[in-house]
């Protein structure tokens, strides 16, 4: 084995310079295993990566570790395994859970905008074809294998100096969401995977992982402080009450993971208390409802507290669109109600023909509860965009626009400083992803100025050794 070979190295193929497409290549005494294997979302350079070659051969690769199921950390797994991999998927078993979910989702979205392309001549290509298909994410479901209730794993070997240990901290960002720490020979490098806040309204709380000589760190709010959480979620409330109090109904892009539950719980709560009216709430998202159930599982009891999700089950007027017909009758409601619908950025789903259907009408409310990525509609609404392009063709925009900032569940900048000097050693070398750069930056200035650690903004493809 050549010295190049026998180097531990870790690659950074992905989640640079942009908060998604989270990919990161771990080699290891001729082994290869790749953390997280994301899909590019929000603006079209990035997005168009996703179309390109795989930036490795997908058959030279051995093993998958998922930090967690969001489609930007695993949904570009059906297409590896379409060009190769057939190894295994390590994940806890909320991640198979819910990546079984998304990954459904996504190609069958996939399928679906490929066909309709062809049909209204949205592509300029001749024959529009999806990403990947359901026949593809179905290999790649067959693939996972979920760890036990202990989250370690042993990768490649029989005990030898060639193995590479992995434990699985719960990272409290969304169910089954771990921060992978890997030991690799003499290296040791701890993956921060998308990092919750110290308190999450339905998860229990993150556990401190051991210390490790490199930390690769998330960097989605790199650059700022959340606000301070109103428990009653006063601005919502009163965005909600005028809605209806002017015979509007009120639209909630919400990832259909974790969002979901959490705005639920919030409205649940909130009507309870007699602040917004007893209207109706539906969950208008397949995914969102398949989600749901996976949170109320008793198996993630481990997890979930169990007190928010009976206050959820206990909303008298909770309503489920599981068919595409309830779903089109909730574009005319009649009467005032609040849909939560997925995609949380209105990238897709069918959040896209409520928008089309209520935007143009001034007594209505879109309400964006999370993260709006450069490029997504959901940042063309909130950056007040006056036309939103929906199903080929554009919009006006008249309904109300209010983004509330109550519900994050990404560690802000002092949170993800806080994680790193909570660790038992200082890590030698930190490198930051998952930011825009302008958030990357700002933290790496931070964490070189307060812990006083090497520290890496990665290029995309730039390799470092670990060892």
């Amino acid at each position: 084995m050549s010295g190049a070979d026998a180097a531990t190295a870790l690659t950074f193929l992905g989640g640079v310079g942009t908060v998604t497409g989270g990919k990161f290549l771990l080699e290891h005494a001729g082994q290869r295993i790749l953390v997280d294997c994301g899909l590019y979302q929000g603006e079209r350079h990035w997005r168009r990566l996703n179309w390109d070659p795989p930036p490795l051969d997908p058959t030279t690769v051995a093993e998958v570790i998922l930090t967690h199921a969001h489609l930007d950390h695993c949904g570009y797994l059906p297409r590896l395994v379409r060009d190769g991999f057939a190894g295994p998927v390590h994940c806890t078993p909320g991640t198979a859970e819910l990546a079984r979910i998304i990954l459904r989702d996504s190609a069958f979205l996939q399928e679906e905008e490929a066909a309709n392309a062809a049909t209204y001549g949205w592509s300029r290509h001749p024959e529009p074809r999806p990403l990947y298909t359901v026949a593809d994410a179905e290999r790649a479901i067959a693939l996972m294998e979920p760890c036990g209730p202990d989250r370690r794993l042993r990768l490649g070997g029989d005990g030898s100096r060639a193995s590479v240990d992995v434990s699985l901290f719960r990272a409290g960002h969304i169910l089954g969401a771990t921060s992978p720490h890997v030991t690799a020979g003499d290296a040791t490098v701890l993956f921060s995977g998308d990092l919750g806040r110290p308190v999450h309204p339905i998860l229990k709380e993150r556990e401190r992982p051991p210390a490790a000589r490199t930390v690769v760190i998330e960097s989605t709010y790199g650059d700022r402080a959340h606000p301070d959480v109103d428990p009653a979620h006063g601005m919502m409330s009163a965005a909600i009450r005028r809605t209806v109090d002017r015979g509007g109904s009120v639209v909630v892009p919400a990832f259909a993971v974790d969002r979901t539950e959490i705005v639920l719980l919030a409205l649940a709560e909130m009507m309870a208390r007699g602040d917004i009216p007893d209207v109706p709430v539906w969950v208008d998202s397949p995914m969102a409802l398949a989600a749901l159930a996976v949170y109320q599982d008793p198996a993630h009891r481990d997890e979930v507290r169990p007190d928010v999700l009976e206050a959820i089950a206990g909303m008298r007027q909770l309503r489920a669109a599981r068919t595409a017909e309830e779903s089109m009758r909730l574009n005319t409601p009649g009467t005032p109600c609040i849909m939560v619908s997925a995609s949380g950025m209105a990238t897709g789903g069918r959040v896209v023909h409520h928008l089309r259907h209520l935007l143009p009408q001034e007594r209505n409310l879109v309400l964006l509860t999370g993260y709006q990525a450069v490029g997504t509609r959901g940042r063309a609404l909130l950056d007040g965009a006056g036309e939103l392009k929906l199903a080929g063709r554009y919009v006006r925009v008249r309904a109300e626009v209010l983004q509330v900032e109550d519900f994050s569940v990404h560690a802000d900048a002092d949170e993800l400083v806080a994680w790193l000097a909570e660790l038992p050693v200082q890590p030698e070398t930190v490198h930051v992803v998952h930011g825009e750069p302008e958030a990357s930056r700002a933290l790496a200035g931070r964490i070189r100025d307060e812990l006083d650690c090497a520290v890496n903004v990665p290029r995309l493809l730039e390799r470092v050794l670990l060892d």
